[in-house]
Formats: structure tokens, sequence, C-alpha cells
């Protein structure tokens, strides 16, 4: 497990990293579900906290295993099983999701993220004894993680009174980690730029396909209960144009500039969480905006708009943040976040997310007649 060529030719994700995406996906699917649930019976607050809880162990786990496999992949059989064994790991987590909602009991869930975070774990220590070079880091981040997650054990024994607040310091221990491990090495774990960043382009494809899914079984289920279609198939069709743009905006810079340091690189990666989190929530909010059109939610039009304007603003300012101001001129910096803002105010007009619909078509044709502007001779 020797650290791999970050200027590796033609490296791209393998058929274990989308093997490994698909169980997320099953995460990412009964997360949303659970906050859709919680948005249509009018528990906002409630809704989005545990969500945002639950969104962090998907999002880091996999986040994690992303950074590892782009500087230490060997794909043998050693790694396949740990990486399989991780996977299971993912949907115990995904099996607890529902009682965080509905009991706000963690236990299942971080019983599965601490499975998650072993396999990590024993990946480090592997990489410890193969690499010499890189033995110092690898061994602060398997000792940062195997204490954390003892944290994490702990937590569950803990009074009900103070879970949250574990929470906080222990996601806020998990995030640290890298930043030790990296400043503590001799060198830091070798990043291939055009990898790492497909492999973030792929998660945002599941994420974005959520939306889309969430949109036809929706209207498939109102079908069958006989529903008037035209509402329906209005917001399907804005559906498919909003979440085309949000692809296009994502995808529209090269992203490979973002992580050219190791500062960049944290940005980057943390600040995908968000970028990562609303996309998920898009879908909810597109499933919320269709029980209110079918008179099966407790939520006024007006506040199921922001179920659906909140996750696009968030997700357009995330990726204008990280990838794109930095490969974009004036006309570009000022339009694009200016039209994620905008977005925020659409529910106050009487068709909200036909405006959202113009505003976000209206960002991608300036994308369009403005390309990235070149960096070191690519685009």
């Amino acid at each position: 497990m020797r650290p791999r060529d970050p200027h590796e030719p033609g490296r791209v994700a393998s058929t274990l990293e989308l093997f490994f995406d698909l169980v997320f996906v099953v995460a990412v699917s009964v997360a949303a579900a659970q906050l859709h649930h919680a948005l249509s019976e009018d528990h906002i607050a409630h809704g989005v906290l545990w969500y945002v809880v639950v969104f962090f162990a998907i999002w880091w786990a996999w986040m994690n295993f992303t950074w590892f496999a782009t500087s230490f992949a060997t794909d043998d059989w050693l790694y396949r099983v740990l990486t399989i064994f991780q996977m299971g790991g993912v949907l115990v987590l995904a099996a607890g999701i529902e009682r965080v909602f509905d009991h706000e009991d963690f236990r299942v869930v971080v019983v599965g993220y601490v499975v998650m975070r072993v396999s990590m774990i024993a990946q480090w220590l592997r990489a410890s004894r193969a690499a010499p070079e890189t033995r110092r880091l690898a061994l602060t981040y398997a000792g940062g993680i195997a204490v954390v997650q003892l944290l994490w054990i702990a937590l569950m024994f803990l009074p009900h009174e103070v879970t949250l607040i574990g929470w906080l310091i222990l996601v806020i221990a998990e995030v640290l980690v890298p930043v030790v491990a990296e400043r503590r090495g001799e060198q830091t774990t070798p990043r291939h730029p055009h990898h790492i960043t497909e492999r973030y382009g792929l998660f945002t494809l599941i994420l974005l396909g959520e939306s889309l899914l969430a949109s036809a079984n929706a209207i498939i289920e109102a079908v069958h209960e006989h529903e008037e279609l035209a509402p329906l198939i209005a917001i399907s069709v804005l559906t498919l144009l909003v979440t085309a743009a949000m692809w296009w905006i994502y995808f529209w810079p090269p992203h490979h500039h973002a992580i050219t340091t190791f500062a960049k690189s944290l940005r980057y990666g943390y600040v995908h969480f968000f970028v990562f989190a609303a996309a998920g929530a898009f879908s909810a909010g597109v499933e919320a905006q269709i029980d209110v059109i079918t008179h099966h939610s407790k939520l006024s039009e007006f506040v199921a708009s922001f179920t659906m304007t909140v996750p696009i603003a968030i997700f357009v300012l995330g990726i204008w943040w990280i990838a794109l101001r930095e490969n974009a001129d004036r006309v570009v910096n000022i339009v694009v976040p200016l039209g994620a803002v905008l977005v925020l105010l659409d529910p106050i007009v009487p068709v909200p997310f036909i405006v959202t619909t113009v505003l976000m078509v209206a960002v991608v044709a300036t994308l369009v007649v403005r390309p990235p502007i070149t960096v070191g001779g690519d685009q």
C-alpha cells in the first residue's frame, strides 16, 4: 500500500469506488425521505436538525474513504474486503436513520458509523506499515480516528440531554483529525486532483438524481390517487430544468484547480458538506412541494417554497465559493451569487418556483456565453 502518484496519467474512479457509492445512495435516500416527512408535518426545525446530524455521518465517512483511496488505493483482496466491510457499516447506519428522526435514538447510527470508521483505522494501519515515508502521518490518522470512535461509543451512554453538545464536540474532533495528521507528518498525503474531483462529481450526480427520482415517485403516487395532473407535470418540468441547471453550474469550472494546496483541499472538502447536504435536501423539498399541491401537507405554500429554494441557493453559493469564482470573470462572479440570493427571495412572489427556474436558466445562459478563464493552458 504505497502512496499513489499524484500525477498518474489516466487515473479514474475504480469499479470498487463506484460500487462503494451505491450503498451511500441508500443512506442519502433514507435521510432525504425522513426530512421530507418532517417538512410535510411542519416539523421544520426538528427535521433539518436531525438531517444535518445524520448527513454529517454519511458525508464524513464517504469523504474519508475517498481521500484515502486517492492516496493509497491498491485494489488487492484485503483492500476490497475492508471496503466492503465499510459498506456494511453504511447499511447499518441507514437502518438507524428513522429512529433518529422519530425517537432521537442515535444508537444504531453510531454503531454503523463506528463500523465504517474501524475499517478506515485498519486501512491507515496497513498504509503505515507499507510506506515508511508517510508512516507518522498514517499512524496519526489511525490513532486520531480510534480515539474519536471510543468517544462516539461513550456518547451513547451519556444522558440524552447532552447528546447534541457531545455530537458537536465530536464533530469538531473528527474534522480536526486530518488537519493535525497532515500538519504533523513529514509530508502530506499525495492527492490526485483529477481523480478526487471526479469522485466528488460522481457523488453530486447521485444526489441530483435523487431529486429527479423524488419528483417521479411523488407524481406516480399522486396519479394512483387520481390527483389533478397539470400542476404535477408543471412541477416535474421545473424540477428537471432546475436540476439540470444545478448540474451545469457544478460542472462548469475545472474543479481540479480548487485543490492545488492543502488549505484549498480542506476548503474544497469541507464546504462540500453544505453542497452535498443541500443537493440531498432539494429532493426532500421537491416532495414537500408536491405534498402541498396534492393537499397532503401541513405546510403553507409560502413555507413549502423555501424547502426548495433554500437548498438551491446553498448549493449554488457553495460551488461558487469553492470552485467557480477563481475560474470566472467579473460578470460571472456577480451573476452567480446574485442569482442564488434572488432564488431565496422567490417565495414572496405568486409563482415562486417558476421564477426560480427562470433565474437558474439565466445563470446557466451567462455561463454559456462566458466560459471559464483558462488556467495553466486548460479550460
